[in-house]
């Protein structure tokens, strides 16, 4: 199973009001989002799986939207074991538009012990993430502690972290990859430590830090990048100051205690992001379609 490459598009969708498809691509009437319809297996066993999940796919299915899913993806991958009481279930939640390692446990059990090894930080992760700018240090720790924005004020836009005194405990360590340069500016590879697992946490640590992952609608300026995305789709004054259509955060590498080992995967990071980081165009992925959906 390793290695092997799976096309979620006909699976965890959902139910459909006039839906057309050709080609793999869909049309529906309505709110029109970006998605990637496959993801790679890494490793498997009898207790659990593990993918290599490309941006954009969301793990599991959003306010009841109907748009491919990773656990979509994954029911049909394992339809024989769910009819013989399997029940897929994601330890490691990424973001949409984030790449890289997730582990998907097969049943209950699984899922508890799994559970347990990341609520006791048993599990080492590492991220690559490409900021804007040149960090002055080689290396450094951010410790401040993140809390909802809307919990201290106002905020359009409910899922937003921000660094407050009040926020739960957060620390990441960074350290730096490469420094290169664009005709866009100058930009960092950074490999990055969360040593706890708060939502949003790299993204949060790094724009306090002032180098704010490219491409990161919610972090890079008040979340305006959000909004103005939301409100129009992805446009050139946006491509313009965000440099890419998904922002530069990828789950490298897993690694976890299991019957008595360490068990580690890696993804290498993701095609968009390496060409990035050499200097290439990034050119639209074939892999990703347009997913129109009803609100």
């Amino acid at each position: 199973m390793m290695g092997k490459v799976v096309d979620v598009s006909g699976g965890g969708l959902g139910d459909f009001c006039g839906l057309a498809t050709g080609g793999g691509r869909w049309t529906l009437a309505a709110v029109s989002l970006q998605v990637v319809i496959n993801f790679k297996v890494l490793d498997e066993c009898d207790e659990w799986i593990v993918v290599d999940k490309p941006a954009p796919l969301i793990v599991h299915p959003a306010n009841r939207k109907p748009e491919p899913t990773l656990l979509g993806g994954i029911a049909m991958l394992l339809a024989y074991e769910i009819e013989n009481g399997a029940s897929p279930g994601v330890v490691n939640r990424l973001d949409r538009e984030t790449s890289g390692v997730v582990v998907v446990a097969k049943h209950a059990a699984a899922a508890r012990e799994l559970g347990g090894i990341f609520m006791r930080r048993e599990a080492r992760k590492e991220y690559l993430a490409v900021v804007l700018g040149w960090p002055q240090a080689a290396a450094w720790e951010c410790d401040e502690p993140i809390l909802r924005a809307g919990d201290i004020g106002e905020s359009a836009i409910w899922v937003r972290q921000t660094v407050h005194p009040a926020g739960k405990e957060c620390r990441t360590r960074f350290e730096v990859v490469e420094r290169f340069e664009r005709k866009e500016g100058r930009f960092c590879l950074l490999r990055c430590f969360p040593e706890t697992g708060r939502m949003h946490q790299i993204r949060v640590h790094l724009a306090h830090s002032g180098h704010p992952i490219a491409g990161d609608k919610l972090y890079s300026a008040q979340g305006l990048e959000y909004t103005e995305w939301m409100a129009a789709g992805w446009t050139p004054e946006l491509a313009r100051r965000l440099f890419l259509p998904r922002h530069a955060l990828h789950a490298e590498v897993l690694a976890l205690p299991w019957a008595g080992r360490i068990i580690e995967w890696r993804a290498e990071l993701a095609a968009d992001l390496r060409d990035f980081v050499e200097g290439k165009e990034v050119l639209p992925n074939a892999d990703v379609v347009i997913w129109s959906r009803h609100d």
